[in-house]
């Protein structure tokens, strides 16, 4: 069966966002049933990160998926929702990367991937706290979010390590496509030489 494009792009999407749902609630719901835990581990920054690099801007679905799930997880109020939901999307701080120094130099380079991923830590963060901050929180939210996700980000760096080092796992898709199908093309031909 062959996919065009868009059909390949969503159907990519609506997996990675399952995933990033299932780690997000299960994430959210462990700080139940482990209360004496002070720490609660998030996959969003990271999945945001590998579907940014494969899709873009498309990447905003999983912010706001996260955010979601996280709320309805916690059965949080309508400020926690515009916080997580909208403040979230200041990850897609992470795009102004790709258009100043590309996708691909970001992708060949760890310390250029790490700086990504920590530009959508910190934008995220800063803008759940901008938010919050409009919202009437006082101005100690905004330092809160930077700190209560430190062991997130921390699983974000080792998970866009590892992800770096799995073909085709975080780089651009039109690109992989390409260069996967060029592979293809070269070891047809490569196999008909040897028939000949």
């Amino acid at each position: 069966m062959n996919l065009t494009l868009k059909q390949y792009k969503a159907i990519d999407i609506a997996i990675l966002t399952g995933i990033l749902v299932l780690g997000t609630f299960l994430a959210t719901k462990a700080t139940e049933w482990f209360p004496m835990e002070l720490y609660a581990l998030s996959p969003v920054v990271a999945l945001v990160c590998i579907v940014m690099m494969r899709w873009g801007g498309w990447a905003a679905i999983d912010v706001v998926a996260g955010g979601l799930t996280y709320c309805v997880a916690l059965g949080a109020d309508w400020q926690q929702y515009v916080v997580c939901c909208v403040g979230g999307l200041g990850g897609m701080a992470g795009l102004i990367l790709f258009k100043t120094l590309g996708k691909e130099k970001i992708r060949a380079s760890f310390k250029l991937s790490e700086l990504f991923m920590l530009t959508v830590y910190v934008g995220s963060a800063f803008g759940k706290g901008i938010v919050s901050l409009l919202l009437g929180a006082p101005l100690s939210t905004l330092v809160m979010f930077f700190w209560t996700d430190l062991i997130s980000l921390l699983f974000a760096a080792v998970a866009i390590f590892v992800a770096r080092r799995v073909d085709g796992l975080f780089e651009d898709q039109k690109s992989y496509l390409i260069r996967t199908e060029s592979e293809r093309a070269k070891a047809r031909l490569g196999g008909d030489d040897r028939l000949m």
